[in-house]
């Protein structure tokens, strides 16, 4: 198999259910694959790690847009994707987000652990109260959705009531961040892209009559000061993509990770036991099966990595999840290790794009998975679950749970006797 054969592996939908076999295909050519003329695509960690942050390189700007995908301007999904700091170059992409980035310090970030450990056994009980009443427990419906959605409504200033709207309304637009995307697919991606920017429009026209201390009202704020440092556009852009980016990613790790780690009985108990470990535990799952397995950068001039010379011009996919797991990085890189020393997975990517709600993507898995786990100790799959079939957002659409019945009360929170607080 060579690699334009292996890459269109990786486009089928066995492929993109699970992309890991195929990127050990493509990594037997080396970390940078040539796979079409100044096309490559990057399985290396290292290669991955350098291109992400190497000023070289940036993504897609409008007009190489014009000349891959003519028409785009006529695609609200497409557009409103390109318009956010996602997708633009310093230094637009700089001057945007740095006014979301106020809310995403480390400092409010931490402030933000008890709201979210409240969130999470409110979800819990209501798991608990379904399975009582002898109705089936969907645990992305239940908690892996809910959790984060909650968290991102509440920074934005999203009303409680409209949560709901919004699982349909993202799955439908981050169907435009595959590497392929046929016209069905485009065209829910531009009916979500649509309901999500008529849903902005009207709530930034009610902070713009009463002002909040939120997310939105900053942003308005931003724009309505100062018109050169956010546009129109640009606003709703950004409103759309920190809902979107803001709980996909989080609900991606949230339902990978779980399955993970009851898959690893012994690894779960330790947890559970030891709540403290989360950080490590949370770092090896992202590296282990990432929420995100992909990216794509663009050269703006000569370079070389991974042994290839890179022509201005060159498109590259950068897989992260290969990259995760490559085993010149990770010795064993298919074993799921929690005790992994220096484990820096790239799923949040690396550079200027660094994904800007990382941090609170963290701490809502290092506070999830010991509270199911403690206030669950029966939790277990009742079935496979259903894989999305995508490739970009790695993640279930249903994962069918049974809760056991020695459900724990809320009141038990707190780190168990004789934790010493060490990491793994």
């Amino acid at each position: 198999m060579d690699p334009a054969d292996a890459l269109a592996l990786l486009l089928s939908p066995q492929g993109r259910v699970n992309p890991y076999p195929t990127y050990e295909r493509l990594r037997g050519y080396g970390p940078v694959v040539q796979a079409g003329p100044a096309f490559h695509l990057v399985t290396g960690y290292a290669e991955a790690d350098a291109i992400l942050r190497d000023a070289r390189f940036g993504v897609m700007d409008d007009d190489l847009r014009d000349q891959f995908l003519p028409g785009w301007r006529e695609s609200p999904a497409v557009a409103s994707i390109s318009r956010s700091m996602l997708r633009t170059n310093p230094p637009d992409h700089s001057r945007m987000r740095r006014l979301a980035a106020g809310a995403f310090t480390p400092r409010r970030i931490a402030a933000m652990r008890d709201v979210v450990e409240a969130q999470a056994d409110e979800l819990v009980d209501g798991m608990v109260a379904r399975a009582r009443a002898g109705e089936p427990v969907d645990f992305m419906a239940e908690f892996a959705y809910p959790l984060p959605v909650a968290v991102i409504c509440a920074l934005l200033g999203v009303p409680a009531a409209d949560r709901p709207l919004f699982r349909r309304w993202a799955t439908d637009l981050t169907g435009v961040l595959e590497p392929e995307i046929s016209p069905d697919e485009l065209a829910l991606a531009d009916r979500g892209a649509t309901e999500l920017r008529d849903y902005f429009t009207d709530l930034v026209a009610a902070r713009r009559r009463a002002p909040a201390d939120d997310l939105t009202t900053a942003l308005v704020q931003a724009h309505d000061g100062d018109g050169d440092r956010l546009s129109g556009d640009e606003l709703l852009a950004n409103l759309v993509v920190l809902l979107v980016a803001g709980f996909e990613t989080t609900t991606n790790l949230l339902g990978n990770g779980l399955v993970v780690l009851l898959d690893h009985p012994a690894a779960a108990a330790t947890l559970r036991e030891r709540p403290e470990f989360a950080p490590g535990y949370v770092e090896e799952l992202l590296r282990y099966d990432s929420p995100v397995q992909l990216t794509s950068r663009m050269s703006t001039a000569p370079t070389r990595h991974g042994g290839v010379d890179l022509p201005a011009g060159s498109w590259l996919i950068v897989l992260l999840g290969a990259a995760n797991r490559d085993p010149g990085r990770y010795p064993e890189a298919d074993r799921f290790d929690p005790w992994r020393p220096a484990v820096h997975p790239l799923s949040f990517g690396a550079g200027p794009h660094y994904c800007l709600g990382a941090g609170l993507a963290r701490l809502e898995a290092q506070v999830a998975f010991p509270l199911l786990l403690r206030r669950l100790p029966g939790l277990a799959l009742a079935g496979p679950g259903e894989r999305r079939v995508r490739l970009t957002l790695r993640g279930y659409a249903t994962l069918p749970v049974t809760v056991g019945d020695e459900a724990s009360p809320v009141t038990d929170r707190g780190t168990p006797a004789g934790a010493t607080g060490s990491t793994p």
